[in-house]
């Protein structure tokens, strides 16, 4: 089968195990960042204990004797309760409507009793300290953000690897190409050297040279043969195909005339790039982790509240039936360290060093992340005018090589120059290729930097749909 390079890279992002394993990272964040989203709504949950059997013995005070005495006690129970929950993002707190019921046997005097709190309201509030559901949700959309851009890059990463192999494929055909043409050059020179040999106008030392050339292009069309076929085998490993399948990879001779902007290219990047999601999630995190530490090592104060209403009976049918107890709490825990050695004040000065080392490390990090994007736009801006040139000094080369290998048939030029005019055709395609290559390379690593498509002139993030649709 004939494969162009964008039907390669397609074929790359549909089936490729490299791009199995990026699919399933981002959906793996994808559905992580779901269950955040539905941690923040109400949740109802069951909680029972369908039968549970105690025997102990307890001691009682005797009212007779004047001395507690023990007396044997077993009982059975079971319980059954409904919640609803409700974390306060804003507060730190949790918000709970209860509703439970419990039953009590107690098999020693064959009494049975039953209690319930038809409703109840909690709430559980911490008064000072570390707010996690406030920087969870700071966190956890800035997070899942960067996965999906990140799963961009990483396309467009696979593409550059496409390339890559692709034109690894492109180099081993015209290698072979080059191989079996100067076989049947340096056959037919030597033959030619032979018959001149023959008549004196060719010296020994040369038609010993042109035998050389003749051997060494036999072993250099067996290696060519070899490296084709390890360049098609990765390729088709690569693309999932079948070992027995022959791709021919069709070179792509014309190239899209893009001038980039470096500093529109800059902006985009900064819009776009995962990296800047990951340096200011690293920012908030150093942030997160002063205000834990400043919370688990210091004062802390936590309210509950509670307030419902209960019922106690000794039949379940009058369990629901008013009038009902009035079911309230309301508490305040504190807890503060007295003494501590300063172990406190060192971790909060350990944290707050942690945060202006990620600061350094984020400032410096933008000054390279800027300074890498800049370089890249220079060097593929000078992309296009390599291919033209290295296709014209092709060109020029399979001219120059033409006139030389007539003039040698006449007798005009030696061996040398003809051989100096074969290395240069071969070498004036191999260049001609890498250009191709490099330029290629060179336009998937600035839309994976920016996560845009300059020759649509539209941003990559839309062809994340199709994977959601899926």
């Amino acid at each position: 089968m004939s494969l162009t390079l964008n039907e390669a890279i397609q074929l790359a992002k549909l089936q490729s195990i490299s791009s199995f394993k990026s699919k399933n990272m981002y959906l793996a964040s994808y559905w992580d960042f779901r269950s955040f989203k539905a941690s923040q709504l109400p949740g109802l949950r069951l909680n029972t204990t369908p039968f549970n059997y105690n025997r102990s013995v307890t001691p009682q005070y005797d009212s007779e004797s004047g001395d507690f005495i023990f007396v044997p006690d077993e009982r059975i129970s079971s319980d059954i309760g409904l919640s609803v929950n409700q974390n306060i993002t804003f507060t730190g707190g949790e918000l709970s409507l209860s509703s439970n019921a419990r039953r009590l046997e107690n098999m020693r005097s064959e009494n049975t009793s039953y209690t319930s709190v038809p409703i109840s309201i909690r709430l559980s509030q911490p008064l000072t300290g570390y707010n996690k559901f406030k920087w969870e949700s700071k966190l956890r959309p800035l997070e899942f953000e960067q996965a999906k851009k990140q799963f961009l890059a990483e396309m467009e990463a696979l593409s550059q690897q496409t390339v890559r192999i692709f034109f690894n494929v492109v180099a081993a055909h015209i290698d072979l190409n080059i191989a079996e043409t100067n076989l049947a050059n340096a056959d037919t020179l030597y033959n030619v050297g032979k018959g001149r040999f023959q008549i004196g106008t060719v010296t020994q030392d040369e038609l010993l040279d042109l035998e050389l050339s003749y051997l060494n292009a036999k072993m250099s069309r067996t290696q060519a043969e070899v490296t084709l076929k390890q360049t098609q085998n990765q390729l088709n490993s690569f693309l999932g195909f079948d070992k027995e399948i022959v791709i021919t990879p069709l070179i792509p001779n014309t190239i899209p005339g893009l001038k980039i902007n470096a500093d529109r290219a800059l902006d985009l990047a900064k819009e776009n790039n995962p990296t800047i999601l990951e340096l200011e999630a690293k920012l908030i995190r150093a942030n997160e982790d002063i205000a834990r530490t400043r919370s688990t090592s210091g004062l802390s104060a936590d309210l509950s509240a509670n307030i419902g209403i209960n019922k106690q009976a000794d039949n379940i049918s009058d369990l629901y039936t008013p009038p009902y107890g009035d079911d309230r709490g309301l508490g305040v825990t504190l807890n503060a360290p007295i003494i501590d050695w300063g172990t406190r004040r060192g971790k909060i000065l350990m944290a707050k060093s942690n945060k202006q080392v990620a600061e350094a490390e984020v400032k410096q990090a933008l000054i390279d992340f800027e300074q890498d994007i800049v370089m890249r736009i220079l060097q593929f801006n000078l992309q296009e005018e390599q291919v033209d040139i290295s296709a014209k000094a092709d060109t020029v080369a399979q001219l120059g090589y033409n006139v030389t290998k007539q003039r040698f048939m006449i007798d005009k030029v030696d061996v040398i120059k003809l051989n100096a005019a074969r290395n240069s055709l071969d070498n004036a395609r191999r260049q001609y290729i890498v250009a191709l290559s490099e330029f290629w390379r060179g336009y998937y690593s600035i839309r994976q930097i920016t996560l845009y498509d300059f020759d649509r002139n539209e941003s990559l993030i839309k062809s994340l749909d199709y994977l959601l649709e899926n």
